[in-house]
């Protein structure tokens, strides 16, 4: 009795949200891992759609169109399926990597240099992935905040002038290494995750079942990060300087098509150059002519 009146003295105080969190763990556990496949999932469907560009920008543009086309619930199904899951997956892996008697039984589940990396990546993800959200989508699509945002490298991204404005978002090199290192640290967290997750679920329990499953996450995850780094480097080198102009008619083109076919409303807010010269300018070429964003 009277160790345990020791430990109860010493032991830190916690928050309300943090005795709830350890009251329910199993179920937050099982949350956690399930709103982290939600994300990896469309992770690798994001990055997949990204890597069609190097098969052309129609093609990347087509895929784009088709997200598009769902139109008013868009916003709806990002929330459901992507926000509000990844919001999730963050506080509570955040909450989980800060509070070591809730996660002390991790260690049994793999070697302590993945247990590190696993709650490493995660913070760079959240990093990546607010910064991210930032600079090809400005966080909000208000008016007055994109006058904020653009001139501060946010909201590059116009889904109707796809390639053009992702690959001139990605131009320098900087940015560039950034997003690699999002994607590795994305992959690496899905990968290991994924494998963890079904040690949480019982889909693998066996040391021989774990060690399948654990080379079959290692092949996946390594196919979704040549896939994603793909996507990156395949995205800056179609909009690259001597190409961007052609990629920038095609996307016209096939705007103008849609727009008579009645398939797509107008919207010059979602094509390049829309809200301001900041964003124009990032399509020209790295030495432009003084007027060349005014000839468009």
């Amino acid at each position: 009795m009277a160790a345990s009146e020791s430990t109860a003295t010493t032991a830190p105080e916690r928050s309300g949200f943090s005795r709830w969190l350890v009251k329910n763990e199993f179920l937050v556990r099982r949350l956690h891992s399930f709103t982290g496949l939600m994300a990896g999932g469309f992770m690798c469907v994001h990055l997949t759609v990204n890597a069609s560009v190097v098969n052309s920008p129609e093609t990347f543009q087509n895929n784009v169109y088709s997200i598009h086309a769902l139109g008013k619930i868009l916003p709806l199904v990002e929330w459901a399926f992507i926000f509000a899951p990844l919001l999730f997956h963050s506080v509570i892996g955040v909450w989980i990597a800060s509070d070591a008697a809730f996660n002390q039984s991790n260690y049994r589940y793999g070697s302590n240099y993945r247990y590190t990396a696993q709650r490493i990546t995660g913070y760079v993800l959240f990093v990546f992935f607010v910064y991210h959200v930032f600079h090809m989508h400005g966080w909000f699509h208000f008016d007055w905040w994109l006058a904020i945002a653009e001139p501060l490298g946010g909201h590059q991204f116009r889904p109707y002038s796809a390639t053009s404005t992702a690959g001139a978002a990605l131009r320098n090199w900087g940015v560039t290494l950034l997003y690699a290192v999002g994607i590795v640290s994305g992959v690496f967290h899905f990968a290991n995750g994924v494998w963890t997750a079904g040690i949480t679920w019982g889909a693998w329990t066996s040391p021989r079942g774990q060690k399948l499953a654990f080379n079959a996450c290692g092949g996946i995850g390594a196919l979704v990060g040549v896939i994603g780094l793909t996507g990156l480097f395949g995205m800056r080198a179609a909009a690259a300087p001597d190409k961007i102009a052609d990629v920038q008619a095609i996307e016209d083109r096939m705007y103008g098509a849609r727009v008579d076919a009645g398939s797509v409303l107008p919207n010059e807010h979602k094509r390049a150059g829309s809200h301001g010269e900041e964003a124009a300018a990032l399509l020209l070429p790295a030495d432009p002519p003084i007027d060349a964003g005014r000839q468009r």
